[in-house]
């Protein structure tokens, strides 16, 4: 079973969730992660385990949300847009729930 890293979601995720915070400030609250490490991650390089994980936590997204598979189904397009809608940083929770609602109706209906 061969499995890569989609670095591209990866990357934009953490780009929109932190907006126009520093990476220094955004590596202080993720813990143990250099600031180094981040931009080379938004520049799309892979991470160790350990720090994939922890910015998986801190975008509040599961870590299948980044693994692409050759032998197991691919992430849908649902789950793809209920991962970046969790990382949504100008929203409220209330509003990124409303917008949840909206999409399971959706998908559900058709």
């Amino acid at each position: 079973m061969e499995s890569t890293l989609d670095t591209e979601l990866l990357a934009g995720m953490l780009k929109n969730k932190r907006g126009t915070q520093g990476l220094r400030a955004i590596a202080e609250e993720i813990g143990s992660v250099s600031f180094a490490t981040l931009s080379r991650i938004e520049q799309g390089r892979i991470p160790d385990v350990d720090t994939f994980i922890r910015i998986c936590k801190w975008l509040e997204v599961s870590t299948e949300t980044f693994i692409l598979s050759s032998s197991t189904k691919a992430v849908s397009s649902k789950d793809r847009i209920v991962a970046h809608l969790r990382a949504e940083k100008e929203l409220s929770k209330e509003h990124v729930n409303m917008i949840l609602n909206m999409i399971d109706l959706a998908y559900n209906s058709k």
